[in-house]
């Protein structure tokens, strides 16, 4: 007789216990993925060769299998957690080392680098300095904390409406006489220090469907900009009015040349009004904060009302993620069984997206693991029972006469 086949039994349930006690532990850790341990009966090999009479030694632990089922997602305050609806992981750095994990929990360090609880940095593809994302091969996602440069002001266009039924005006032009002009209006444009400048227009109807458009810089007047003709029906039939050069005073490049567009521009029987004014140029601007797109694209928010993107973090996904070889502290690290790394943006392929101010709750089931608990613990006592059985019936024959 043998006690093999309680002592396998005993040595599986208490693996089994040790798996289910693990998964509880971690029931509140972010990003974590409970185990499951998945067992394999263990015959003796027969010199004789198959049986159907072999009782078997035993049970054997084939392999604890990781679940890579999605967990919950839950909100948080912090808008550098990120939580991944879908496959994939995070792909961490240290000092080059490359890690995987699910946690999504992440903060800035002094360096403005992107980084964990144990110091690993996220890493993504990198962002030139006017804020296009570069795919190359992912870097170390660090985030400029500085200002935004300024942009002067190259284009400029206006959207308006000239009323039809205003009269002709025969006087020449005078900026501080209302009477000379029939309609006014401005925008703010940008030198290329960020210094803003007001930049005025005056409509001053000349005769029928004929405007002509003169500007101001500050208030001081730059003459005629040049004419406007329409048909008909109210829709532009000539601009002259493609330019404008400015006067800096500030320290700034001088002039300030600006192309004028008012292609758009019409005359109807309507009242004057200005439907659009846009230019590019904008001031420098202090970083107000971050956010985080479902692609990945991390955009810093700035005090001039610009936003531009830092970086893009990058997921990684594997044939095989059971694979994977646990390290601790929420990571895996790549191993062959895995397969190679895939490596993209958020949201393509089969990677999931991003969510962010959320992280991914555990996707332990407290309450089957509490059952799954009292099952191991019955079995546990169960092949304890084998083995006090078989005791007794080896002391039956010890005590033989």
């Amino acid at each position: 007789m043998s006690f093999q086949q309680g002592l396998s039994g005993l040595d599986a349930a208490a693996k089994n216990l040790d798996t289910i006690g693990n998964n509880v532990a971690n029931a509140n850790t972010v990003g974590f993925k409970g185990g499951v341990v998945q067992f394999q009966d263990v015959y003796a090999n027969s010199l004789a060769g198959a049986g159907g009479t072999n009782a078997g030694i035993g049970v054997a632990v084939a392999d604890i299998a990781q679940q890579f089922g999605q967990g919950n997602i839950t909100t948080s305050s912090n808008p550098l957690d990120m939580a991944i609806n879908g496959n994939g992981f995070y792909r961490m750095s240290n000092n080059g080392t490359i890690t995987y994990t699910r946690n999504g929990q992440f903060h800035l360090d002094k360096d403005g680098y992107i980084i964990n609880a144990s110091g690993e940095r996220l890493t993504g593809y990198l962002a030139s300095p006017t804020g296009s994302i570069v795919t190359a091969t992912p870097s170390d996602l660090q985030l400029s904390l500085g200002n935004i440069t300024p942009q002067p002001t190259t284009q400029a266009a206006v959207v308006a409406n000239l009323d039809s039924r205003s009269s002709a005006i025969a006087v020449p032009f005078n900026i501080n006489d209302p009477t000379t002009y029939n309609n006014a209006t401005s925008m703010s444009v940008y030198d290329s220090l960020g210094n803003a400048h007001t930049l005025s227009f005056y409509f001053q109807k000349t005769a029928a469907n004929a405007w002509t458009v003169y500007g101001a810089d500050d208030g001081a007047s730059l003459g005629s900009l040049g004419n406007l003709t329409f048909n008909a029906n109210g829709t532009i039939a000539a601009s002259t009015v493609t330019a404008a050069s400015m006067p800096v005073a500030t320290g700034a490049t001088t002039p300030l040349a600006l192309t004028l567009d008012f292609t758009a521009a019409t005359q109807f029987g309507s009242a004057f009004g200005v439907n659009q004014l846009q230019q590019d140029g904008f001031s420098a601007g202090q970083l107000t904060g971050f956010s985080i797109a479902a692609d990945g694209t991390i955009s810093g928010r700035y005090s001039n009302g610009q936003s531009r993107a830092q970086g893009q973090i990058v997921l990684a996904n594997f044939t095989n993620p059971n694979g994977l070889q646990p390290l601790g502290d929420n990571q895996w690290a790549e191993t062959s069984a895995a397969g190679a790394p895939l490596v993209g943006a958020p949201s393509t392929g089969n990677l999931g997206v991003l969510q962010s101010g959320a992280v991914e709750e555990s996707n332990v089931d407290l309450t089957k693991e509490l059952v799954d608990m009292i099952t191991a613990q019955r079995v546990y006592q169960a092949n304890a029972q084998t083995i006090k059985t078989q005791d007794q019936i080896l002391q039956t024959l010890v005590n033989l006469r």
